[in-house]
């Protein structure tokens, strides 16, 4: 099934049916008006999707900012948010679908078939035509069950420091080089990462840069089609849209939740800093 649907396709879906249940994601780090700006005006019917709440746990620093939610507190969510066995989930922000991504990445793990971001977000959507409605949806609550992936198809530090194949940090160049670091206390790398930062499969207007496109930011970085791929960024949120970038092109992308905001919390772990060179083979070091 698509992992993307466009503002057309979406308002093509919404009237002709069956209609999918659309959850709005916004957020940005640091701040707490998501909410606020749903309530001012949102896709027609709508669900507001708490990343913080229901997209994260809270646990020490050494667990990152957004660790995983458990299996039965996303279970919960997905209930409040009213999804139903079978149906489309659409997820959209206001942020180049990072917060969407990342519920994207933590519904289809837990076996919810058919989700789909829309790709350049409510941005897209105003720019279609669309509609937008004010307040909150408070849908019937559903029975859905999920499935319980727990931590198996994730790594965590010591998973990330054995891995064999290709690490991508997703973060910004001057963040991967060790130049300035505004949130962990520890500027740098994981050594032996590869830097593909989320702007390389993203156009301009928010919306996911062409297949091909796509695939040449990833072999450009040594991510080729028969290289395990690891990915990680800030807090978990930015590496869940490379894992759906890698998913746009028939790449299997394994997400380290913790990321640099766990390991740079956690005495011990190494740090590398500036440029990986140019003629380093990933598969070589």
């Amino acid at each position: 099934m698509a992992d993307l649907i466009t503002a057309d396709e979406l308002l093509s879906l919404l009237a002709e049916g069956p209609q999918p249940r659309i959850l709005d994601v916004r957020y940005r780090l640091g701040h707490t008006d998501g909410h606020e700006k749903y309530l001012a005006g949102h896709l027609p019917g709508a669900v507001f999707a708490d990343l913080e709440a229901e997209l994260a746990a809270h646990g020490g620093p050494a667990d990152g900012r957004h660790p995983l939610p458990s299996d039965e507190d996303l279970e919960r969510a997905a209930r409040r948010w009213g999804i139903r066995d079978g149906q489309t989930v659409v997820v959209y922000d206001d942020s180049r679908s990072l917060p969407a991504s990342r519920a994207w990445w933590a519904l289809r793990r837990a076996g919810v078939a058919d989700v789909r971001v829309l790709d350049g977000g409510l941005g897209a959507w105003r720019a279609a035509g669309g509609a937008v409605e004010e307040g909150e949806v408070v849908p019937a609550p559903s029975d859905v069950v999920l499935g319980r992936p727990g931590a198996a198809d994730v790594l965590d530090a010591d998973g990330v420091a054995a891995w064999t194949g290709v690490l991508l940090d997703a973060r910004a160049p001057e963040r991967f080089r060790g130049e300035t670091e505004p949130i962990d206390p520890v500027a740098g790398h994981i050594p032996g990462a590869r830097n593909l930062p989320i702007t390389e499969v993203l156009t301009e207007d928010a919306r996911f840069r062409s297949p091909s496109e796509i695939e040449a930011a990833f072999e450009a970085v040594g991510a080729g089609e028969e290289v395990p791929i690891a990915a990680y960024c800030g807090s978990g949120v930015t590496a869940a849209q490379l894992a759906l970038a890698g998913a746009l092109i028939g790449r299997e992308v394994t997400v380290y939740p913790g990321s640099w905001s766990a390991w740079s919390n956690t005495p011990g772990r190494p740090v590398e800093v500036g440029a990986v060179p140019a003629e380093e083979d990933p598969l070589e070091s």
